[in-house]
């Protein structure tokens, strides 16, 4: 289950490209490296779901969704 600190694993389901990110606070947040703040869109239309789900995510260019491929604790 996505949590605060975890990395996750997504694919984009429209353009089929996979993205990892880590959810972290807002001070850490720096999308270069992969980590996206826990207030983000991203983050919040990921916190609680798990491996196999799909999250709706509002993009800029409309809503994106992203498949769960794999969640990380580390």
């Amino acid at each position: 289950r996505i949590v605060f600190g975890t990395t996750v694993l997504l694919t984009d389901l429209e353009s089929e490209e996979e993205k990892t990110y880590q959810i972290v606070g807002d001070d850490e947040a720096d999308i270069k490296l992969g980590k996206v703040s826990v207030n983000s869109p991203i983050a919040r239309a990921l916190i609680g779901k798990v491996e196999g789900d799909v999250a709706e995510v509002m993009a800029p260019g409309g809503i994106r969704e992203y498949e769960v491929l794999e969640v990380r604790y580390i």
